[in-house]
């Protein structure tokens, strides 16, 4: 089979799902522009910000893409390319588009709150203690594993360094442009035009430009980075650094799909079908797991509804942000697939083993790149930079997400010092950003890691499930919700008891004692829900 041929046939099931089930699932979260958005109704110039939507769509992709779609699809591979391609896009359509665009839906219609206040709302506030502390926990470990994956390659790759240094002062100046600049469309496309072209010029400057610095003062300047980056206005530094940068991936995405279109390499790897491996485990569930970003990941609920859904000019817009953003990512994690599978299956795995999966895309899809004239060392150096790129942009959307985790936790602590918290966004930040460097100092972000695959997908499960009880509670027939959250519960507990009994057997206690931690975490969730939806048959709750 030609690759030209699979990328021609993901790209057309993705934009008719776009068309047809987006369409259901939008209109089935009741979204319209007769309400206005909570980015006016609360706008404060800090948080909530009204934008168009393309720079919006910019900010939410650039943040849930990072390295996600990359990574996971080519190590899930090892199962074969046939199952990994089906669960990106039955997935990306009918769990990851649905997932994000109810969490955006759902935060929409809560004055834009994270998914932590609307179980509060929805399940009650057990249910939301339980589900802060452990998305507050996510996000510290995601804070710490991100900066450093980018401290290290900024040491090994300074040109990687100075072009993302000058991205970001760029991304400065065109947020400050973009402000004086108003609604003016035609004022905001020319900036946009320039904007672009001197960041892809960023890209060239800063690999004959290299900054040099060592790994402890890169993690101290990435967190500082991180800290201005979440307290500083959306519009200043997070809007314009996502948008620009999200062009560097749909650069990356047009220049690879007209690579295989010229260069025209077969699939060279088998459609074997592998039920289990001897690292990874058993198919089910482990590629369920493996393949988040690109299919279905509970870290989109809360960017779509921590961030997202803050900056939303008007509901309709929501359509295309949440259920068109996660749809692009699935279509970037099928280029994934595709990067690898030019190779035999003997060939992946030992370049697999010996490169890991961020090298093989590079080397497999800037070698296609060049196909288009470009030198293959320009191509695979633009590749890895654009993962690094993403990468940045996941450590400071993170960093803003747990403040906001923290924020909302505290709203609900009549204290003094729980308002004050609750409400100095330089304090929540500071505490944020402490933890991380403890983490980091203390190395146990290593060990924890894998658990988090397990973890991540949980937190979508979560998430479907607040998202169904709101639409049940509102009298909406939420099947199209609740199919995928009972499939995503079945996929993390199987994951999470099979990670707790291996560890326990391996005697890796700590790890067992987690995963189980987590598996009693859902039940009880689950448990809260069923009792909620019960107290509400018994006295119908009031329409939001």
């Amino acid at each position: 089979m030609n690759l030209a041929v699979l990328l021609l046939i993901s790209a057309s099931i993705l934009f008719l799902a776009y068309k047809v089930y987006g369409r259901f699932v939008y209109r089935k979260f009741g979204l319209n522009d007769t309400n206005p958005a909570p980015s006016h109704t609360h706008r404060d110039g800090v948080d909530y910000e009204p934008s168009k939507p393309i720079v919006v769509l910019g900010h939410h992709f650039a943040s849930i893409a990072g390295a996600g779609p990359i990574v996971g699809p080519i190590i899930a591979v090892t199962f074969g390319w046939i199952p990994a391609v089906i669960w990106i896009l039955v997935g990306g359509i009918f769990f990851g588009a649905v997932h994000d665009l109810g969490s955006m839906a759902t935060s929409l219609k809560t004055e834009g709150k994270s998914i932590g206040v609307i179980i509060r709302n929805q399940i009650g506030m057990k249910g939301k203690q339980l589900f802060v502390i452990f998305s507050f926990s996510t996000l510290i470990l995601v804070i710490g594993v991100f900066a450093d994956i980018i401290a290290k390659t900024f040491v090994t790759n300074p040109g990687v360094a100075s072009a993302s240094i000058l991205f970001i002062l760029l991304a400065i100046i065109f947020g400050i442009v973009n402000k004086m600049i108003g609604d003016k469309k035609t004022a905001f496309i020319i900036i946009s035009v320039i904007g672009v072209i001197l960041m892809y010029f960023f890209v060239y400057l800063g690999m004959k430009l290299p900054f040099v610095l060592d790994y402890k003062i890169w993690i101290l300047a990435l967190l500082a980075y991180a800290f201005l980056a979440s307290v500083t206005p959306v519009s200043m530094l997070l809007q314009p650094r996502d948008y620009l940068n999200s062009f560097l991936l749909y650069g990356l995405i047009v220049a690879a799909v007209l690579g295989v279109f010229i260069a025209n390499p077969e699939i060279q790897m088998s459609n074997e079908i592998h039920v289990s491996d001897e690292n990874l485990g058993y198919i089910f569930p482990v590629l369920f797991v493996t393949i988040a970003c690109g299919a279905i990941s509970g870290f989109h609920s809360l960017v779509a509804s921590g961030t997202t859904s803050k900056q939303l000019n008007k509901e309709s817009d929501a359509k295309l942000v949440g259920f068109g953003g996660m749809l692009i990512e699935s279509f970037l994690a099928i280029i994934s697939v595709g990067a690898v599978v030019i190779l035999s299956r003997s060939e992946y795995a030992a370049r697999l083993t010996g490169e890991g999966p961020v090298a093989l895309f590079s080397t497999g899809l800037g070698g296609m790149i060049a196909s288009l004239g470009i030198s293959e060392e320009f191509a695979v150096g633009f590749v890895a930079l654009t993962v690094s790129a993403f990468a940045l942009t996941t450590l400071d959307t993170c960093t803003r997400l747990a403040r906001f985790t923290l924020q909302e936790y505290f709203e609900d602590v009549p204290q003094a010092a729980g308002q004050f918290l609750a409400k100095n966004r330089y304090v929540s930040t500071g505490i944020v950003v402490i933890f991380s460097i403890l983490l980091l100092l203390s190395g146990e972000f290593t060990t924890l890691w894998p658990i988090f695959g397990s973890a991540n997908q949980l937190l979508a499960a979560l998430a479907l499930l607040t998202i169904a009880v709101w639409l049940i509670k509102k009298n909406i027939n939420a099947l199209f919700v609740t199919i995928p959250m009972f499939f995503m519960f079945t996929v993390t507990l199987s994951s999470l008891g099979l990670f707790a009994w291996k560890n326990f057997k391996d005697e890796v206690y700590v790890l067992s004692i987690i995963a189980a931690l987590l598996f009693v975490l859902a039940i009880s969730l689950m448990i809260l829900a069923t009792k909620s939806l019960k107290k509400e048959v018994k006295e119908p709750a009031k329409a939001l």
